[in-house]
Formats: structure tokens, C-alpha cells, sequence
């Protein structure tokens, strides 16, 4: 059902967005080009200083690879320092895209993580919106989904603009989907919403 893509989110409180940022900057000028399978990377700080990185890789494989790099864990050391308690983390393979996944393009994107009650009938439910056409809500410009077996999952949605999402979000979905939205929100046990109003997106090259 998924297209094979690994996802690593990392999540918790930042003491400061413009210093999470630069080093941001530089693990994608001094680690990126050579971090094996990295695809890319979607990154910001909300407006409460809540810090989320999704960070997609080919495999889980290529992430460990990864992740064991001295100078990984070197600048680890030091993003570490910057959090406020323990970060999360959560990884997630066989990743769905809608719309062919995240967009550089983007000028808000919306991250939500949360449990569902119903991991298989979730991923169903995510598949058939992410198979439905442009017409239904334009705004959107794709979307990263990814859901563990234990039912906890993370779902990125790429917007130019938080106006057009806003707007978007008030739409009817059409009568055929109506019933999907409604049973995915009755599965949804626990759900925070991660608006990133100055996304940092970044693609391998």
C-alpha cells in the first residue's frame, strides 16, 4: 500500500527556534550529501516552540546507516542541547503519499501525530484520500503519512499558504468521503496539531 519510504520523526520543546534552525542548516551543508539514502527533510518550530523534524530516508536501513556516522552522532550532541526535556522519536515505514508526498513549494505545512485505534483500517482510510483526484481540496500540494502497528502515526499536509489551508479546512468533502472523515476521526484516540507557519524544506540533491 505504502511506496517503500522510511520516516524518522524527531519531536519536543526547543529553548530557540533560530538556533534550531542553524543547525539545521548545517547538518544539510555538512552531513547531507553524504548521508546514505536521505531523501529529504521537512522542519520547523511552532509558534509555542515545539520543534519536529520528519526526516524520510529509502529504508529504515539506510537511517541506521546513518544514525551510526561519528559525525551524526557529533551533531546529535550538540541538536541535543537545545531541547527542553527529552525529545520523541518515531519511526515509520511503508509511508503513504498524497499527491506525491512534501513539497518544496510549500509555504505552511501541517504535522499532526497522534494514535489511531485501528492501524490497518487507518492506513485503508488514508490510501483511498490519497487516491482521490486534485479537485477535492486544491490547497493541498501532498502530503507524508506514516502509521506503526501499534496505531501511532504522523501525517505532514503541504500547503502554499496557511490562508489557503485555513480555507480548505471549511470545505464539505464530498458526499462519497463523508463518511471515511467521519469514521477516520471516531478511530483517532489522541491527536496535537504541529502548524509550521516558516516550514524549512529540504531535498537531497
Amino acid at each position: 500500500m505504502g511506496v517503500g519510504m522510511f520516516v524518522q520523526v524527531i519531536n519536543g520543546k526547543v529553548t530557540d527556534a533560530g538556533a534550531a534552525r542553524a543547525m539545521g542548516e548545517r547538518w544539510i551543508s555538512e552531513l547531507g550529501a553524504d548521508a546514505s539514502g536521505w531523501l529529504g527533510s521537512t522542519a520547523g518550530v511552532t509558534a509555542d516552540g515545539e520543534f519536529v523534524v520528519l526526516a524520510r530516508f529509502v529504508s529504515a536501513e539506510e537511517a541506521q546507516r546513518n544514525s551510526e556516522r561519528p559525525e551524526q552522532g557529533a551533531w546529535w550532541a550538540e541538536m541535543e542541547k537545545l531541547f527542553v526535556g527529552e525529545p520523541s522519536f518515531g519511526d515509520y515505514d511503508d509511508v503513504i503519499l498524497v499527491r506525491g508526498g512534501g513539497s518544496d513549494e510549500a509555504g505552511f505545512v501541517q504535522v499532526m501525530v497522534g494514535r489511531t485505534a485501528d492501524p490497518d483500517r487507518e492506513r485503508q482510510l488514508t490510501q483511498d484520500f490519497a487516491d482521490v483526484g486534485a479537485g477535492f481540496r486544491p490547497d493541498i500540494l501532498g502530503g507524508v503519512v506514516g502509521i506503526q502497528d501499534d496505531g501511532s502515526f504522523v501525517q505532514a499536509f503541504y500547503f502554499i499558504s496557511e490562508q489557503g489551508a485555513r480555507e480548505g479546512e471549511k470545505l464539505e468533502p464530498p458526499a462519497e468521503f463523508r463518511d471515511a472523515f467521519e469514521e477516520e476521526s471516531q478511530l483517532t484516540t489522541e491527536i496535537r496539531f504541529l502548524d509550521l507557519t516558516e516550514p524549512w524544506l529540504y531535498t537531497a540533491r
